[in-house]
């Protein structure tokens, strides 16, 4: 019977496998929510700070900036973020 043995402590060692991937699937899982919940939370950050910048720039009397305007996005698509839209 040492197959029957070795068929036994085989289905033990994966019981004991499938638990320790169950464990590692939910600590992975809370870390995803939880990246998720930080990125959610710079994002917001950076679009309270663009609506700050904005409104500074738009209180900058015409002409004072000059070209520095140009060049700090006050044309035309300014509020387009290079990587193309993540908020």
């Amino acid at each position: 019977m040492p197959k029957l043995e070795d068929l036994a402590r085989r289905v033990e060692h994966l019981l004991v496998r499938h638990a320790e991937l169950q464990r590692t699937q939910q600590l992975l899982q809370q870390q995803v929510q939880d990246l998720s919940a930080e990125r959610d939370a710079l994002r917001n950050r950076l679009s309270t700070a663009r609506a700050r910048l904005d409104t500074l720039i738009s209180r900058v009397p015409a002409g004072t900036l000059g070209d520095a305007g140009a060049a700090m996005g006050s044309g035309a698509g300014a509020d387009q973020s290079p990587r193309g839209g993540d908020e």
